[in-house]
């Protein structure tokens, strides 16, 4: 792979095409991912709704670094720590939820999520034994249902 600085100078380049200044600190490729975390004045634009900007920003660049470089990679971008904070939350919520479930002995629905919230959800309870967890619906309405075991 083409060093962290020509990504870097990239990475900087798109955003400030799009009027953004940012600090970006470019990770090293784990697993066929390239990490990339930005920090900006103006996070929540560059985030949007539920991170739906932040996914779509993270999917035009991860094309335009694979044509540029000419490698296969996927990429993570994390704006302001949003990511990193989500999952966080996400992981309290499961365990949260759960306990609830476990107590109670009753199944409890999450809100709509996307697929990668979904996920976090699945993986933090996968090891439990005294819940279990299922995705119901359909796109954008999907969610994820906590049972007790």
């Amino acid at each position: 792979m083409q060093n962290k600085k020509n990504i870097e100078n990239i990475v900087k380049e798109f955003f400030k095409k799009m009027s953004f200044e940012v600090k970006l600190e470019v990770g090293q490729i784990k697993e066929n991912t390239l990490p990339l975390s930005l920090k900006t004045k103006e996070p929540q634009i560059l985030i949007g709704e539920h991170g739906q900007t932040l996914v779509e920003i993270q999917r035009v660049l991860g094309k335009m670094l694979r044509k540029k470089i000419g490698q296969q990679f996927f990429v993570d971008l994390d704006i302001n720590q949003y990511k990193e904070k989500k999952i966080g939350y996400l992981k309290e919520l499961a365990k949260s939820v759960a306990d609830q479930v476990a107590l109670q002995k009753k199944e409890r629905a999450l809100s709509p999520m996307p697929s990668y919230e979904r996920r976090i959800i699945h993986l933090t309870l996968k090891d439990r034994e005294d819940v279990r967890t299922e995705s119901i619906g359909r796109e954008p309405e999907r969610r994820v249902i906590i049972k007790p075991a």
